[in-house]
């Protein structure tokens, strides 16, 4: 079928059809028909899927007839980058409409927000704290909303948004239409599907496990030399957009910073920038003015990158739904993506749990000539945050230093990665084989 059989007014399919959409995805041709009739609807779906017109087509159908200048259709997501993308669809395939919508969320002021509101807008996409800070000041009315999205709900669990969500369902009418997308299914989810989902039409795309056109590969490496280790296949490899995820903020920035000193086009993507910042890293990476993305899974998510050919796990993530997740950002579009995990003795665990979710083993590989056994140094320099300056009652004396194992001096802060005490070697594992040399991809324009 054709985005033309689903009957949406003629501005709306204008509107589908100048942004190059001609057949829908299995989640759109699930979900549309039923959205459009006015139904509840929980979706499982991955990001990459087509979720977002999945909902936005049928809610521009619905605002095109009736009242303007006032909320009638609230979206919320867990991150400022999903909010943008999700408004940045509603503008591009609303733009014959003239229905208007706008983003709402912290980090920037709020005043402009304010403003915007005061104009009229049809849709509002949403964080929850900023939305729940207008509703507390009264900028916002959410009486009369006709359709409710909750896009990633497993994410804004994750991050511990479900309080907040109960708060903002509370401003809403009971008479209303709602939408459930989520990634993956847990329990509190599904608790929170039945509180608010009347009689939902339930609908799947595809299953929970990556996409076939992905290759996995592991690679065994101790704590202290993942980032020489991934230099090595960055050079080994041939890469046209690569994602890297960390486990922490602080990581995120630092591994962005030595690729950059490595001589690759590398970016970070973690909570602590500006919007604007954030906004310029995820557009570069977009557009190509950045080969690597550093990021952590929270600030990852939202990004909708389809020519990313390499996931590379610095740090494993905390669970096989969240491997899926990450990994399923390459192989996109019928093309073929890498996977690459590098991962330490105390991953075992983690490891057997994915490929238990996969269902399959994961190939353990070697980097040909890498010195796997430089033992770690006596102190993590890597990651180690700069020395602060003293705090207390009283100021540091001139010439002195904090004593050792105040965790200024140690070089290992609380929260920055830390080897054991001992230096540790390890074997190169004997299955699996580099990938083979091609072309190496440092940026010759890096400065």
């Amino acid at each position: 079928m054709d985005f033309q059989e689903f009957d949406f007014h003629p501005s709306v399919t204008a509107g589908a059809m100048a942004a190059g959409y001609t057949t829908p995805t299995p989640i759109q041709e699930q979900s549309i028909p039923s959205v459009m009739a006015g139904c509840d609807v929980m979706g499982l779906a991955q990001t990459g899927t087509g979720k977002t017109a999945a909902f936005v087509l049928p809610i521009l159908h619905r605002l095109i007839q009736g009242e303007r200048g006032r909320v009638r259709a609230l979206v919320v997501a867990p991150t400022r980058e999903l909010a943008e993308q999700i408004n940045e669809a509603i503008t591009l395939l609303g733009r014959q409409t003239r229905i208007k919508s706008m983003t709402v969320y912290g980090g920037v002021s709020v005043n402009p927000q304010i403003e915007k509101l005061k104009r009229g807008v049809e849709i509002i996409v949403a964080c929850p704290g900023r939305l729940l800070d207008h509703l507390g000041q009264g900028t916002i009315d959410l009486a009369g909303v006709e359709v409710l999205v909750l896009d990633e709900a497993d994410q804004m669990f994750d991050m511990g948004f479900l309080p907040d969500i109960r708060k903002i369902l509370k401003h809403l009418p009971s008479q209303r239409q709602t939408l459930l997308f989520s990634a993956t299914m847990p329990d509190d989810i599904r608790r929170l599907a039945s509180d608010i989902l009347h009689q939902p039409v339930t609908v799947q795309a595809g299953s929970t496990a990556p996409p076939v056109t992905v290759t996995h590969a592991l690679y065994p490496v101790s704590q202290h030399l993942k980032t020489p280790l991934l230099l090595e296949l960055l050079r080994h490899s041939d890469t046209e957009s690569v994602l890297v995820f960390t486990r922490t903020k602080h990581r995120a920035k630092r591994l962005g910073e030595q690729l950059e000193k490595a001589g690759y086009k590398a970016a970070s993507l973690q909570g602590n920038l500006s919007q604007n910042r954030r906004q310029a890293a995820l557009d570069g990476f977009r557009d190509g003015t950045f080969q690597i993305l550093v990021a952590t899974d929270i600030a990852a998510r939202g990004i909708d990158v389809s020519q990313i050919s390499h996931v590379v796990n610095y740090d494993i993530p905390d669970t096989a739904e969240a491997y899926i997740h990450r990994i399923g950002r390459t192989g996109r579009a019928a093309r073929s993506g890498d996977a690459f995990t590098l991962v330490t003795s105390d991953d075992a665990i983690m490891v057997r749990t994915i490929e238990k979710k996969l269902n399959s083993a994961l190939v353990r590989h070697t980097v040909g000539g890498f010195d796997y056994s430089i033992p770690a140094p006596s102190k993590d320099s890597e990651f180690a945050r700069p020395p602060q300056p003293p705090r207390g009652r009283g100021k540091q004396p001139a010439g002195k230093t904090p004593q050792q194992g105040s965790g200024v001096a140690s070089g290992t802060p609380k929260g920055a990665a830390s080897p054991r005490n001992k230096p540790q070697t390890q074997k190169p594992a004997q299955t699996g084989s580099a990938p083979t040399a091609r072309h190496p991809q440092r940026s010759q324009r890096a400065h």
